[in-house]
């Protein structure tokens, strides 16, 4: 058990696993890239700006170069959103060796190609042994310590162990898996699903279209994840299915909250002003959109939400044309 490990990216998520980490025994470097915000940790040994209420422990240093973070650190989380990921990496890889194991708990694609974050880590560090955790985790329940399951899949199976050991705590349990594309694609696809159901709700439909959406966005999960090489049983399973049904349902999840924005009249921009925080269902669904297209697969519910939050369509006439769609077998 290694003594030290690095938390890369300060918000809410990094900090409650920061918070979890530490209270695990280890200690936890934990990086911001805006100094102010990690000098305002040092200071006031809380995270006022992105999860309040919650003190740091003595055993959490926060960071403000990333030699600092990953001095004496042999295992790195990546913890930011998915539009920085790469340049992270390139700032990273001149730091670390290829002892290193990265792990990261950012969720999404890079826009402007479509790939998902291990193929970022594969063209960028080689050599290094990786891997991703997701699962239905809102950061204030995990810093609260209260029961959370996760999934750790990684290309090393003894990293991935050795990684899921440092995660594993009384109210923390992390299961192991190889299929880094399902577990990749579960955390992605779920933000996307969550603003159609937000939207629905934010129009004012009810409990049976809420239900009906995470059916049948489930569905579009499953056949999206199975062309790009997922594992129907990762789907059906933590980082998949139980994601999607905590995104969707609870008001914690800034992309419901913004699908709700979106129903109750706003544009995207004010969406995403009102949620204040990456909503990266927004990006995650252009990204999906053409790759797609590309593929040549039928997903009405995705197509729906890309011509509401790109084309201008209005989500009352989004719903209109998936009900006015021909009906066949399940």
């Amino acid at each position: 058990m290694p003594d030290n490990i690095a938390v890369l990216g300060a918000g809410a998520w990094g900090t409650a696993l920061a918070i979890h980490l530490a209270r695990n025994q280890l200690n936890v470097r934990l990086w911001g890239h805006e100094p102010d915000h990690v000098e305002r940790l040092r200071a006031l040994r809380e995270n006022t700006d992105f999860l309040p209420g919650f003190p740091l422990a003595e055993n959490i240093i926060p960071c403000t170069t990333l030699g600092d973070a990953i001095e004496g650190c042999r295992f790195v989380l990546i913890v930011i959103p998915s539009k920085g990921f790469r340049e992270l990496l390139r700032q990273l890889k001149s730091l670390i060796g290829d002892d290193h194991v990265v792990f990261w708990a950012s969720k999404g694609f890079e826009i402007e190609t479509g790939r998902l974050l291990h193929e970022l880590v594969e063209e960028e560090m080689p050599a290094n042994h990786y891997g991703v955790i997701s699962g239905p985790s809102f950061a204030s329940e995990v810093a609260k310590g209260l029961p959370t399951l996760i999934t750790c899949a990684g290309n090393d199976p003894a990293s991935t162990d050795a990684f899921a050991d440092l995660l594993r705590g009384q109210h923390f349990r992390a299961y192991t898996t190889d299929d880094v594309v399902g577990v990749e694609l579960g955390g992605a696809l779920k933000n996307i699903y969550a603003i159609a159901v937000g939207a629905a709700d934010g129009l004012g439909y009810g409990a049976n279209t809420r239900a009906a959406l995470l059916t049948r966005g489930l569905a579009e999960i499953m056949r999206l994840g199975v062309r790009l090489g997922a594992r129907q049983e990762t789907l059906m399973g933590l980082s998949g299915l139980g994601d999607l049904l905590l995104t969707c349902t609870d008001n914690q999840s800034r992309n419901r909250r913004f699908g709700l924005a979106i129903g109750q009249g706003k544009n995207t921009q004010q969406a995403e002003v009102e949620v204040g925080h990456t909503v990266e269902g927004l990006r995650a669904t252009r990204a999906i959109f053409l790759k797609s297209r590309d593929l040549d697969l039928d997903l009405p519910i995705l197509e729906e939400i890309y011509q509401v939050l790109y084309e201008g369509k209005s989500p009352r006439e989004a719903v209109q044309d998936l009900e006015s769609r021909p009906q066949g077998q399940e």
